[in-house]
């Protein structure tokens, strides 16, 4: 979106402190534990952009609270795999062999928005060590969510995605859809739905050096993510408030409700191959 278009969408400025009452409004609680998925284009004109709306979410939640964001980064995924675009075939050892090491405070991400790119550079956030799944995260819980990130089946029980669930958190989706919602993989990981197995490796740092480490995974797929969402709000509304904040729909989501929903939904729809 361009700022023409930013423009237009609001009547005045979004700013951090609209933001923050916003917020308020739409739920976020102080001390809480808050995953949020978000796009910047969609709040309109924000004076500030990304780094007001990361302050604007530190605030609502506090230094008491704890805010959560997924910092992927594909990049360290098998280029063999990648289709948007492919890359020719005989750059696939080149790109293996001489990418350089995932590093959780240098490494950016990659597709996931502005916002968490700007929340993952804040020094006084942490970031998981997983190369290619990493959460990150601020707050009185940070630690706890992501110091611990295991590299097999790296958004399933040992992820930050299941300490979230484990904390009763909430989800914030912030101008985007349940499309992008991870917590929903966390579902696919618990639901007995036959997802085939995956061998994954990504070039890591251990004791300075560049090793290239080897972990098991499942399949996942977001093709289906839509729709169990809608379901979801749809039978439990209860667990889902809606609101606007600057020009964008947002959702705060009971995330333990819905994975627990996910799950039974995932068993009850998917093939046993784990698609859709």
């Amino acid at each position: 979106m361009g700022e023409q278009a930013a423009l237009e969408r609001v009547a005045e400025p979004v700013t951090v402190d609209s933001l923050v009452a916003e917020l308020r409004d739409l739920g976020v609680e102080a001390g809480e534990t808050l995953l949020v998925h978000s796009s910047l284009s969609a709040l309109g004109w924000v004076a500030g952009d990304a780094q007001a709306v990361v302050d604007a979410l530190r605030r609502a939640v506090t230094e008491e609270g704890t805010l959560v964001m997924p910092t992927h980064t594909p990049q360290y995924t098998d280029p063999a795999d990648w289709s948007n675009p492919p890359v020719p075939d005989d750059w696939i050892e080149t790109i293996r062999r001489e990418r350089p090491a995932y590093h959780p405070r240098r490494t950016p991400t990659r597709g996931m928005g502005a916002i968490p790119e700007c929340f993952r550079a804040y020094p006084d956030v942490r970031r998981s060590a997983h190369p290619i799944f990493s959460f990150a995260a601020w707050g009185a819980g940070a630690a706890a969510v992501v110091g611990d990130h295991g590299f097999a089946y790296g958004m399933g029980e040992g992820s930050p995605l299941a300490r979230v669930y484990e904390r009763d958190g909430d989800v914030l989706l912030l101008g985007v859809g349940h499309d992008v919602n991870t917590s929903l993989h966390l579902a696919e990981y618990r639901a007995d739905i036959g997802a085939a197995g995956v061998t994954r490796e990504a070039p890591v740092l251990r004791d300075g050096e560049r090793v290239v480490e080897t972990f098991e995974d499942i399949e996942t797929s977001t093709g289906d993510f839509a729709t169990v969402g809608g379901a979801f709000e749809d039978q439990r509304p209860e667990a889902v408030t809606r609101d606007t904040v600057g020009a964008a729909g947002a959702r705060l989501v009971d995330q333990p409700s819905l994975v627990d929903f996910a799950v039974d939904w995932f068993e009850r729809h998917r093939t046993g191959d784990g698609g859709n």
